[in-house]
């Protein structure tokens, strides 16, 4: 059986907490942020887990975390 390996770009990008679940960067803040609002620029800060759906796409990509 050979090993498993690593999606690179996943590895990268997303980090699994202690539960289980898949921790990412919050998403819209590369760009632009003139037109967006005091209050999205307020609450995107730090990060977020994924919805349960994509998070399972994501650990198929992370076999070894």
């Amino acid at each position: 059986m050979p090993k498993l390996k690593t999606k690179s770009g996943a590895k990268k990008r997303f980090k699994l907490t202690a539960t289980g679940k898949v921790k990412t960067a919050q998403a819209g803040k590369r760009h632009g942020m003139i037109k967006r609002t005091k209050k999205f620029i307020r609450n995107a800060r730090g990060t977020t887990t994924l919805a349960p759906q994509d998070a399972k796409i994501v650990k198929q990509y992370l076999p070894n975390a």
